[in-house]
């Protein structure tokens, strides 16, 4: 039997059933039926039938005014935390916390249970932060964008930068982060029929935050699903595909790729929804075995390839430079690479200048200065174009 330590009594006894009621919905937890000031929940094996009996039983308290309510809380505390397999206090502390969306990250690295070498911490957190910004990203771009701009709106910063690391859990090593969700006022809904509902269609009254998470696991589920079928099929154009609905995008798959890290681990992704918010539909664990890795890389390059980068800065030499009279606008071809690429692969690309920035390529090209030219690469065929040019900037090189 699990024993609650007084501190944690104390703290219990301050839980309203509310905190109570929220936890164990976002938990799995079901109401079976009423005993007076209290109600019977249980909790039935995720594999098991709908009309399969409860694997656990806990009595919750459904008003504070009883005298043995803190007494009632402090058995449950117990029972929840025998049925986690985690600490009372572990257990204390998430059920005081404001409602929110979780996401776990579990590695499996070699090494003592519970333990990760910072190498591969690194990468993982990274690859994190760069998802949480992909889904964000996409949920405010006002149409699918499956390559996405690398200057990101202040909405979606301002979303990564409420994410939250929680402690680690059992299970090899899981990277916690939750999301929090402003509670739901009267007259929303209380879900979307999916997901992964990309249409649109309602979505704009959920928090910003929850689309956020249900672009996320749709990303993320798409990334999965066309990287298994561009290996079946050996092609990429699953990557195509699914990038039209709006949640899977070059810059997701990404960060899918770098959470693996150089060494190509594989991991899972997991997700739960809060209470205050519920999702009807099951959103299973997303495995992400070290097999799609390497294809999740290929299927960005394509998408970037095929399907254009917007507002992205080219960083190189100029190699060439045409125009048809000895002034006003010309072209340019620059060798470089994108700055904002995951790999950094040189290419040559062509651009028409105006006069002003032609006379700088001219300049940059007798001397051998790099420029930076911003602008929306899009690929024509087997040539590369530089369009809606924004910026050509030289960096005078002395020496």
């Amino acid at each position: 039997m699990t024993v609650i330590s007084d501190a944690e009594f104390d703290r219990a006894a301050e839980l309203t059933p509310r905190h109570l009621l929220r936890y164990l919905r976002g938990r799995g937890w079901s109401a079976m039926r009423g005993y007076g000031r209290g109600e019977l929940w249980g909790l039935v094996a995720q594999e098991a039938g709908p009309d399969a009996e409860p694997d656990y039983e806990v009595m919750v308290p459904l008003d504070r005014g009883p005298r043995d309510y803190a007494d009632r809380v402090a058995d449950l505390l117990a029972t929840l935390s025998m049925v986690e397999g985690r600490v009372p206090a572990d257990v204390l502390r998430e059920m005081t916390l404001p409602p929110a969306d979780w996401q776990y990250l579990r590695l499996l690295p070699d090494g003592p249970p519970g333990t990760a070498p910072l190498v591969e911490l690194v990468p993982a957190l990274s690859g994190l932060k760069e998802l949480m910004t992909a889904a964000a990203a996409a949920e405010y771009a006002p149409e699918p964008r499956p390559v996405q701009p690398a200057q990101k709106p202040q909405r979606v910063k301002d979303f990564v930068a409420s994410v939250r690391l929680d402690q680690t859990r059992v299970g090899s090593y899981v990277i916690a982060a939750h999301t929090p969700i402003p509670e739901v006022t009267q007259g929303q809904p209380a879900q979307e029929p999916l997901p992964f509902d990309d249409t649109g269609d309602g979505s704009a009254s959920e928090p910003f935050a929850r689309r956020v998470s249900r672009r996320l696991y749709a990303g993320v589920f798409s990334a999965q699903r066309a990287a298994e079928t561009s290996l079946r099929q050996d092609s990429l154009e699953a990557f195509s595909r699914y990038a039209g609905a709006g949640a899977l995008t070059a810059n997701l798959c990404e960060a899918l790729a770098r959470i693996g890290g150089d060494d190509t681990r594989p991991y899972e992704l997991s997700f739960d929804w809060t209470a205050e918010l519920p999702m009807d539909q099951r959103t299973p664990p997303v495995a992400i075995g070290r097999e799609l890795l390497p294809v999740l890389i290929e299927g960005a390059r394509d998408l970037r390839d095929r399907l254009g980068q917007s507002d992205v800065v080219l960083r190189g030499t100029v190699v060439r430079l045409h125009r048809e009279r000895g002034e006003g606008p010309g072209e340019a071809t620059v060798q470089g690479y994108v700055t904002e690429d995951f790999e950094s692969t040189t290419r040559r690309v062509r651009m028409q200048l105006g006069a002003e920035d032609y006379a700088k390529a001219g300049f940059a090209h007798s001397e051998n200065h790099e420029v930076f030219v911003r602008g929306d690469l899009v690929r024509h065929g087997r040539v590369t174009r530089m369009e809606a040019v924004t910026s050509f900037t030289v960096r005078h090189v002395y020496g």
